[in-house]
């Protein structure tokens, strides 16, 4: 791992992980193999999260010196020039930083290296696969204006759909004319879960449809991909981490047609940006002065 010199010591370099979510960004902090801190706070907008991280530096003393490696893992990214936008505007608070979409971070917390299709609902939603090439291949994921079925926010818009009609509309209005109209929503999903476990005709019709979305979306992903039956399948996202919800979508998956092999996540998404965030700074370790400029110089 890459090495700070401090006097006669040579300390390990920081590596942060981080998941920034629609609702909650999480960070992991690891010096060598050792846990160094965790931090939790609500998420800012994509091009607002340096704040955040500037008074996270600050608090923890740290500094780009000191911090070997940044990973950040986040939503609302996806092509290249996107994640290269978002380093660029991170590049101060670490000698490499690294940003990869929040979907792949939670595919590979929950496979790890492994092929596979991952289903995440969280707040919002995404089907990410990932064939034995490296290959990736998505479903969803395009946000509350254009879909995210299945998601927190799709469970609650459409519960307020069927339950604002008429004149008994004041309670629907207050929550989406807020400016966090979307996490207000998404709020209402575990209560209209819990509705549909209890038998509630409505809230169950809501949930199925949401779980035959993403279970469709799953068999369409891992078609492209050309993934070998049974393929492996994993959730992530507080809206799967329901027992019961994921009772119905393995249900669901399996009648959309797809045999599946089902496997518990192995990570968060936070712990797997931290382990990548170790491997780059143990690998700027590895390299020789005059290759860490160079490797620099080709990230830019």
């Amino acid at each position: 791992m890459f090495m700070i010199r401090q006097g006669k010591d040579r300390v390990p370099a920081i590596a942060v992980g981080v998941d920034l979510g629609a609702t909650w960004l999480r960070a992991q902090a690891m010096r060598g193999d050792r846990p160094l801190a965790r931090f939790t706070a609500r998420a800012a907008p994509v091009g607002e999260v340096g704040s955040l991280f500037r008074a996270l530096w600050r608090r923890r003393s740290w500094t780009a010196r000191t911090v070997g490696a940044l990973v950040v893992a986040s939503r609302g990214v996806w092509t290249a020039g996107e994640r290269r936008a978002l380093a660029r505007r991170l590049g101060n608070f670490a000698r490499r930083v690294v940003v990869l979409s929040d979907a792949q971070a939670a595919h590979l917390g929950a496979l790890g290296e492994r092929p596979g299709v991952l289903i995440l609902s969280g707040t919002g939603s995404i089907v990410i696969g990932r064939n034995p090439g490296g290959r990736w291949a998505r479903a969803g994921g395009l946000g509350p204006l254009l879909g995210d079925e299945g998601s927190a926010f799709w469970l609650g818009q459409q519960w307020l759909r069927i339950t604002s009609r008429g004149e008994d509309f004041r309670p629907a209005r207050r929550l989406v004319t807020g400016p966090d109209a979307v996490v207000r929503v998404a709020a209402l999903a575990p209560a209209v879960i819990r509705r549909a476990r209890r038998g509630d005709a409505r809230a169950r019709a809501i949930v199925r449809a949401g779980q035959g979305h993403l279970a469709a979306q799953a068999a369409d992903v891992a078609k492209r991909l050309r993934l070998g039956r049974p393929v492996t399948l994993s959730w992530a996202g507080s809206v799967c981490a329901d027992a019961w919800f994921r009772a119905g979508l393995k249900r669901a998956v399996r009648l959309a047609g797809l045999p599946a092999h089902w496997q518990s996540p192995c990570a968060e998404p936070v712990a797997a940006a931290a382990g990548l965030a170790g491997r780059l700074a143990a690998h700027e370790r590895a390299l020789p002065a005059r290759g860490r400029r160079a490797s620099k110089e080709r990230r830019r």
